[in-house]
């Protein structure tokens, strides 16, 4: 399901003439698995997230925006932990670089090309390891 997405998203950057694609990312369920604690954030990453997030980090022809509604108390561990492992978020529930016009009103909803997003049919057990493959095969976005 989000390698049509994926795939979507590259073909119109690319016929379009884009030079970026946002990525929008839930955090629990879609990249960790949940603990329910109040206490502690939850630091399992579900199979070859951690990977594929790493990669996505790393392309300039994608900007990643974490899109949660994680308290800000535990935001901002969030942001560390993610850090700590070579995870990079451009923004935080925003899309600066996307504005309002005729075609759509963002200032309550950030423009996204991709979500990933588990109560949008995100499988994160099964999903990141096809997302894996997809980040390796294309680089770029000129590659697709």
């Amino acid at each position: 399901m989000i390698s049509k997405a994926i795939y979507r998203a590259l073909h119109n950057a690319k016929q379009k003439k884009w030079g970026k694609t946002f990525w929008a990312f839930d955090i629990h369920e879609t990249i960790v698995k949940p603990n329910w604690s109040t206490e502690k954030i939850s630091t399992e990453f579900y199979p070859f997230a951690k990977e594929a997030l790493q990669l996505i980090s790393q392309r300039t022809d994608v900007t990643s925006i974490l899109y949660t509604c994680t308290h800000p108390k535990e935001l901002e561990k969030y942001l560390i932990f993610f850090r700590q492992n070579g995870i990079h978020f451009d923004y935080v529930n925003e899309n600066p670089e996307v504005v309002s016009k005729n075609y759509g009103y963002f200032e309550k909803k950030p423009y996204f090309n991709v979500l990933f997003e588990d109560k949008a049919g995100f499988d994160a057990e099964n999903d990141w390891k096809e997302v894996l493959k997809i980040i390796n095969k294309n680089q770029e976005i000129c590659s697709v």
